[in-house]
C-alpha cells in the first residue's frame, strides 16, 4: 500500500490559537454564536463547506447507535433545531430514546462542537413556518420521500416527485406533510474542541446544572477535558 493510501500515515498539524476558560462567555449558546459566526465567515471565504452541517447520533431502545449528517436550521437558548420525516430511522429512534448527540465538524478551522442532550419535537406552527421557507423542490421532496424506507429503485422516487410537481406546480403552495417536522435538541453538555500542536488540544465543556436557567451563567459550569 503506498503511503498516500495508508490512513496511519496521514498527518495534520494544528497550529491554531488556543481556547482558555477566561475567554468563554457565561453560556454555551453565546460561545456557539461566536464560533458559528466565524464558521460562516470561513464559508463565505470558501474555506469551509456548509457550516450548519452536523452529525446527529441517535440510538434505539436497545442502545444500538446510528449517525447521519443533517443541516441545523436554528439555534437559540432552548437548543438546536433540525427537520426530518417523523417516520425516518432517526425520528423513530428519538421517539424510543430521546437522548442524542450532535457534532459540528469544522475541520478547516481545527474546531469541533459536540452537543449531548435530549430531543423534543418542535411545535407544528414552527414546522409549518420553516417548511414554507424551503424552496419549492425541497417542499415536494419532503412529500416524495418515505425517508429510510426501502424502495425498488430510483425510478420510484422520480415518479413520485413528478406526480407531485404536476399536482403542485411552481408558485402553488405546498402543504406541510403531517409526518414531517422538527426536532429540538435541548443541550445538557456542549463541548468546544480547538485543535492544538502535538495533539494537546483544548477541550472546554459546558455542563448544565439544575441551579439556574439555560440562558444564564448560573445554569452552567465549565470543565476542561484532557485531550
Amino acid at each position: 500500500m503506498p503511503p498516500s493510501a495508508d490512513p496511519a500515515a496521514l498527518r495534520a498539524h494544528y497550529g491554531a490559537e488556543g481556547l482558555l476558560e477566561t475567554q468563554l462567555p457565561g453560556t454555551p449558546l453565546e460561545q456557539f454564536a461566536i464560533w458559528f459566526t466565524q464558521a460562516l465567515a470561513a464559508a463565505e471565504a470558501g474555506a469551509l463547506h456548509e457550516p450548519n452541517a452536523m452529525v446527529v447520533s441517535t440510538a434505539d431502545a436497545e442502545g444500538r447507535p446510528s449517525s447521519r449528517t443533517v443541516l441545523m436550521k436554528g439555534y437559540d437558548r432552548r437548543g438546536f433545531v433540525f427537520f426530518t420525516n417523523y417516520e425516518s430511522r432517526k425520528a423513530r429512534e428519538l421517539t424510543e430514546n430521546p437522548h442524542a448527540a450532535l457534532l459540528f465538524p469544522w475541520h478547516p478551522m481545527a474546531r469541533q462542537v459536540i452537543v449531548t442532550g435530549t430531543a423534543e419535537r418542535v411545535g407544528r406552527e414552527e414546522t409549518v413556518s420553516y417548511f414554507r421557507s424551503r424552496p419549492h423542490g425541497s417542499q415536494l421532496g419532503a412529500w416524495a420521500s418515505a425517508q429510510s424506507s426501502v424502495i425498488a429503485g430510483r425510478d420510484e422516487l422520480d415518479r413520485a416527485y413528478a406526480d407531485l410537481a404536476a399536482r403542485y406546480p411552481e408558485g402553488e403552495q405546498v402543504p406541510a406533510p403531517p409526518h414531517w417536522g422538527g426536532f429540538r435538541v435541548v443541550p445538557e453538555t456542549v463541548e468546544f474542541w480547538q485543535g492544538r500542536a502535538n495533539r494537546l488540544h483544548d477541550r472546554l465543556r459546558y455542563v448544565r446544572s439544575a441551579a439556574g436557567p439555560a440562558d444564564a451563567a448560573s445554569g452552567w459550569s465549565v470543565e476542561r477535558l484532557s485531550p
